[in-house]
């Protein structure tokens, strides 16, 4: 299969939609980190700054299917369920929240999708949810998401035994950024992450660039096989992380962050698109923040604790 073209002409013919996504996604992110930097929000979050094309580009092809998100996970519910509105009132804890506030930003439910912030937990139980799909016949699929970092726990590895034993429809998503937390892969990593998929012998696909078109055509064929085969896949995407591991705790050097903003796709789409991008950006940008103002204006969200530490509906 050729390889895929990223260059300046194939953004070019970015659809409104997907341009759309990315760019709301984007100031998404950059409005939560906000947020934090001004202590309107508690806890803490994970943004995807850098890595927002990688579900953009996998949407349309696992629709209806079962996600399974992680840690640094809004642009994988944004792009399936285009609801800024219900995840920012989730991570606010106000009215109209998708889990009534109690989830937050990394444990997030609803209709096939299904986030948490434990690294690995999500591969043994897509397995099992991958085996129920397959049994029902309906040629669904489970999806995973995982970093690079996730690849050190052990459970991922059982995972992958038995999908490939059980020949289960499982596709594991790797967004390759290149640090786990604050240590870089080179030296939290021994080999490569097709050879740990090769010795399960389960297909793996390495893919750089940020084109969505591109990237979208060149996996639809193989996200097909699988479907129809019913057997585990391992998409590896080579990614930057541009923004912090969480919200302000970044340690890489300013040219390990120099590098990692000259891979990001925000710049390179905004050359290639011109007054359009600009078009689209300033308008994400405006509802990301009117979107704000709204959401902070609403009511606490209904649920509360009682007294045995449990969440009841108010």
């Amino acid at each position: 299969m050729a390889a895929p073209t990223h260059g300046p002409t194939a953004l070019a013919e970015t659809s409104d939609d997907d341009l759309e996504a990315l760019l709301m996604i984007r100031h998404f992110e950059l409005a939560l980190l906000d947020l934090f930097s001004t202590g309107k929000l508690n806890g803490t979050t994970h943004t995807c700054l850098g890595q927002e094309y990688i579900p953009v580009a996998l949407a349309p092809l696992t629709e209806g299917d079962f996600v399974f998100s992680n840690h640094r996970g809004h642009g994988h519910y944004l792009a399936r369920f285009h609801d800024p509105a219900g995840l920012l009132a989730e991570i606010m804890g106000r009215d109209g929240a998708v889990c009534r506030g109690v989830g937050g930003s990394q444990h997030i439910y609803r209709d096939g999708f299904l986030s948490t912030g434990i690294q690995g937990q999500s591969l043994p139980v897509a397995v099992g949810v991958a085996l129920h799909l397959k049994r029902a016949g309906d040629h669904r699929i489970a999806v995973a998401y995982t970093g690079d970092g996730t690849w050190g726990e052990g459970a991922v590895y059982e995972a992958l035994n038995m999908a490939q034993l059980w020949r289960v429809p499982l596709l594991v998503v790797v967004e390759h950024n290149g640090i786990a937390q604050s240590t870089p892969t080179h030296r939290q990593m021994a080999g490569t992450i097709a050879d740990r998929a090769r010795a399960f012998g389960i297909p793996h696909v390495e893919l750089g660039g940020v084109g969505v078109d591109a990237l979208r055509a060149e996996l639809a064929p193989r996200v097909d096989e699988m479907r129809t085969r019913q057997t585990p896949l391992v998409i590896q995407f080579n990614t930057a992380r541009v923004g912090p591991h969480s919200k302000g705790d970044d340690t890489r050097s300013a040219p390990e962050l120099r590098l990692a903003g000259g891979r990001d796709w925000y710049p390179a789409y905004a050359a290639a698109l011109g007054a359009r991008f600009e078009a689209v950006d300033a308008k994400q940008r405006d509802h990301i923040a009117e979107l704000v103002h709204r959401v902070e204006a609403r009511p606490p969200s209904t649920w509360h604790h009682d007294d045995t530490g449990g969440a009841t509906a108010a």
